[in-house]
């Protein structure tokens, strides 16, 4: 409580100096004559306007350069002649000092444009006598106002936005292949309903006697020849992935049956012929004698497990 109490006493103690500076500084603005009695709201007085014609002067002296007039290029001129006043007659004497219409768009823009095209006329033949170029060359390739960095930016987004208009439209696209897919399989489901019912329809009549034909069969046998006939179209595409990657792993199997079959080629091929080993000369002795098992049978092994 101690402590709060000297923090109100301080802080009292602070506004009563801040107030008192305060108060200080306004009697004293009142004493030089600064205030005056009712609101305090600063009257500012309306500049005059000055027209000082020597000060300008000597401003334009001393911004005056003596500069050939290369560096400077100012023209002063009359406008040009006005063709169309002329070929129609009605050219003032006065053209130069022709009064014009500032509310009048195009009779301004005009005299814009007749002022130009003097100033244009008198300044060629000067550059010309300086030997200065008018005409860009045809291979002048003129700097960028924007820099590579800032154009490849803007080829980025652009791009992007490319990609998402592409990928809209193939959102889209998908969309309207769902819809029209749909579309066909329902049309296809109500078909094939269609059929049974007639299918159905017709056989009740076959059984109750009504009828003796029996057309509603000739549409299952076509059907299975329309089937039959498209599984060859089907097979002309070829062989699925898991089948080209079993063939290659281990191999196509091809026709088996005949493949030991001796064939033309084969019974004139005689570069595997031998005669040191043809009809039994030499080589392996085939029969009985031949084949030596050299392992015991079932009943000495048992045996001598037994003596063991």
């Amino acid at each position: 409580m101690g402590d709060m109490e000297e923090d109100m006493q301080i802080g009292q103690e602070s506004e009563e100096e801040y107030g008192e500076l305060s108060d200080g500084e306004l009697q004293e603005a009142f004493a030089k004559g600064l205030l005056k009695p009712g609101l305090n709201i600063p009257l500012e007085e309306p500049k005059k306007a000055v027209n000082d014609t020597e000060g300008l002067k000597k401003c334009l002296t001393e911004l005056k350069k003596s500069l050939p007039w290369v560096e400077r290029l100012d023209i002063t001129n009359n406008p040009a002649v006005d063709v169309l006043a002329k070929v129609e007659g009605r050219l003032d004497k006065n053209q130069g000092s022709e009064e014009v219409n500032a509310e009048d768009d195009f009779q301004r823009e005009m005299f814009f444009y007749r002022q130009a095209q003097a100033s244009v006329l008198e300044a060629l033949p000067k550059l010309k006598k300086l030997q200065i170029l008018t005409k860009r060359p045809d291979d002048y390739f003129a700097e960028m106002a924007k820099t590579d960095q800032h154009m490849q930016k803007i080829r980025k987004k652009l791009m992007q936005k490319q990609m998402q208009i592409e990928k809209s439209e193939k959102a889209k696209k998908l969309r309207e292949q769902r819809k029209f897919g749909k579309k066909v399989q329902v049309e296809v489901l109500q078909k094939r309903q269609k059929q049974k019912k007639a299918m159905m329809t017709a056989v009740k009549k076959y059984q109750k006697g009504l009828t003796d034909k029996l057309d509603f069969l000739d549409g299952d046998q076509e059907e299975k020849k329309g089937s039959a006939t498209s599984k060859p179209q089907m097979s002309k595409k070829g062989p699925n992935a898991k089948r080209k990657y079993k063939d290659q792993k281990f191999g196509f199997g091809g026709k088996k049956k005949g493949s030991k079959r001796n064939t033309r080629e084969s019974h004139n091929d005689v570069s595997g012929f031998r005669a040191s080993t043809a009809h039994g000369k030499g080589g392996k002795k085939f029969g009985k004698a031949g084949k030596k098992n050299k392992r015991p049978g079932k009943e000495a092994r048992r045996k001598m497990k037994g003596r063991k």
